[in-house]
Formats: C-alpha cells, sequence, structure tokens
C-alpha cells in the first residue's frame, strides 16, 4: 500500500489528507494550494519522513524485512560515532586481511593499502563515499573487541544490533559490518532503515560527510611518503538534485538497488529510503519532489561519475 501525505488549503481551512482519502493528523509539509497525488515508485519497499518531527510522508511495504546491501554502513558509521569520546583523528594502519577481504567478496573499496596510516575520520569518508568495505572491515576491527580480526569484526556486528534495538528497530538484524550478509540475516525495512538514518544524521561529522560528491585525502605510507586518496560520492543525488544532503547507495544480487537519500528545501527536510528499487535516483527525486510540492524529478540531469569510481 501506497501511503502520501500533503497539506492543501480548502475554503480556507487547512487539512492533511491522504492519497487514500483519509485525514492524517498532523506533520505533513507545506504544499502548493492544490492537493497533489502521492507518485508512484518502482521499488519493492519505501519510505520518507519529515526529519523534524518523524512523521511519515511516504510509505510503501515500509515494514516489510528486505536485505539492504551497502546501507549497512551507515549503521557501521552510527556505532562508531557513538562509542563516547571517539576521537577521530586516531590513526589506524591498513592490514592487508582488509584487502583480501574484499577480493574474496569481489566488494566495493576504497582501494586502501596496506601499510598505510588513514585516521578514522578518513575511513568515515572512506565507507560512506566510494562505498569502501574495507574501510567497513578496519573500523569494525578498530572499534570491535577481541584477540584476533574474525573476533573483533564478529563484536562489532554485535555492537550493530545492540544499537539497532537501543534505537527501536525491531525489524533490523546486521549479520555483517558492510552488507555483504554470511547468514541471509542482514536485513531491514524501509521504516526502521529511515529512522536510523534519521538518528545518524543528528551527528554533524557523518551529515558533513554524506553530502561531498568528492573528497581528496591525504595518509602516511609504510614507506613514510605521503598517498592521495581520491574517493567520489555513488549517490548521483548529489550535485543533481537542489538541496540533496546525502546519504547512502546499495548494491548486490539480494538487495537490488537500494537508495537511502535525504534532502532540505525552505528549512524543512526529509530523510527517504527505497529498498530494491531499479530507478532509485529519479524516484527519490519524485518522492523529495512530492515533499517539496515542486516538480524538478522530470528535468533533473544524474551526476555522472568518472571512469574508474567505484559504482554502488
Amino acid at each position: 500500500m501506497i501511503t502520501g501525505i500533503k497539506g492543501v488549503r480548502l475554503r480556507r481551512t487547512a487539512a492533511v489528507v491522504a492519497t487514500t482519502g483519509a485525514l492524517v493528523a498532523g506533520g505533513a509539509l507545506a504544499a502548493p494550494a492544490q492537493a497533489a497525488t502521492a507518485p508512484t515508485v518502482t521499488a519493492k519497499g519505501a519510505f520518507m519522513l519529515n526529519s523534524a518531527t518523524g512523521s511519515t510522508l511516504y510509505s510503501k511495504a515500509a515494514d516489510t524485512k528486505r536485505p539492504m546491501a551497502s546501507t549497512t554502513k551507515i549503521m557501521t558509521a552510527r556505532v562508531v560515532l557513538a562509542i563516547p569520546d571517539v576521537n577521530l583523528d586516531t590513526k589506524i594502519t591498513v592490514k592487508q586481511a582488509y584487502r583480501d577481504y574484499v577480493a574474496a567478496k569481489q566488494a566495493s573499496t576504497a582501494d586502501l593499502k596496506t601499510g598505510d596510516k588513514v585516521t578514522v575520520r578518513q575511513l568515515l569518508h572512506a565507507l560512506m563515499l566510494p562505498s569502501g568495505c574495507d574501510a567497513a572491515m578496519a573500523l569494525a576491527d578498530k572499534f570491535g573487541t577481541g584477540t584476533t580480526v574474525a573476533a573483533r569484526t564478529k563484536n562489532f556486528i554485535a555492537k550493530m544490533n545492540k544499537k539497532a534495538e537501543a534505537l527501536g528497530l525491531t525489524n533490523t538484524h546486521f549479520d555483517s559490518f558492510d552488507g555483504n550478509s554470511t547468514q541471509n540475516t542482514n536485513y531491514t525495512t524501509p521504516r526502521d532503515l529511515a529512522k536510523l538514518t534519521r538518528s545518524a544524521m543528528k551527528y554533524s561529522t557523518f551529515a558533513g560527510i554524506v553530502k561531498k560528491t568528492k573528497t581528496v585525502q591525504y595518509a602516511t605510507s609504510s614507506t613514510g611518503a605521503t598517498r592521495t586518496y581520491t574517493w567520489y560520492n555513488t549517490n548521483k543525488l548529489l550535485g543533481s538534485y537542489s538541496g540533496a544532503l546525502g546519504v547512502k547507495t546499495g548494491t548486490n544480487t539480494p538487495s537490488g538497488p537500494c537508495l537511502v537519500f535525504a534532502g532540505t528545501r525552505n528549512g524543512k527536510t526529509v530523510v527517504g529510503v527505497l529498498l530494491n528499487d531499479t530507478n532509485r535516483f529519479t524516484d527519490a527525486a519524485k518522492l523529495m519532489d512530492y515533499a517539496f510540492g515542486s516538480t524538478t524529478a522530470s528535468t533533473m540531469q544524474l551526476r555522472t561519475l568518472p571512469s574508474g569510481a567505484q559504482q554502488d
């Protein structure tokens, strides 16, 4: 079922009307004078909320559990940022195990070089822009507890599930730190993922990273030389849709194309989720147009990624 919410003015009386015709109380964003019909999206599951109030703006199979691919990494970052007194400038040495993992999984990568010393802040960029699974493993290895890489990453995944429970994400479970499911039990719902993202966006570090289309970072190599990393954001909405704020793409075989998006116009901010959507960027623009009362999706030209940039 698809439910859309818009504010309309009728005979000088404000009302909020769902597309089903039922009255819905509060939380809708301002809209044009004429009621708009909620757009149709090709996503198997979709959800959009008002970031300020948490109220529902759009819903389609919002509570159906689905695999989420690399949108998992939103929780990876959320766990790291919630660590008390976490030092984002702490340097971590890249292990060969991280590169081996990416190669074995044929996963998206930030192409971190063995022996390089990178900061936690840089790893968060590598995690969220090029969707680096090597960066995800490095963070899980650093902030998990145990005597081996396997033990530490397993412990970190347990922390992800504990955080999900604390946030009230009752239909979410993680079995990986990056979305490469190991037991087919890495799942969420559009509603849960939107709630998680709304929480993550309250961290200025997170919000600042996910809105970047590109970043250039410098690290120290094992020989003491300076390594330059250039990472592009796989989220093509950025730089394409006015007001887009992020957040994260995700694609793998069981999940299909996924997108978590956020946007703001005229002081109004929305967060949305599209799971298994072959038209994810266009659909996200349509949903934001619906929320903002605009019609820019039809003329949007998607930003193209440079040759060799990660696709996710």
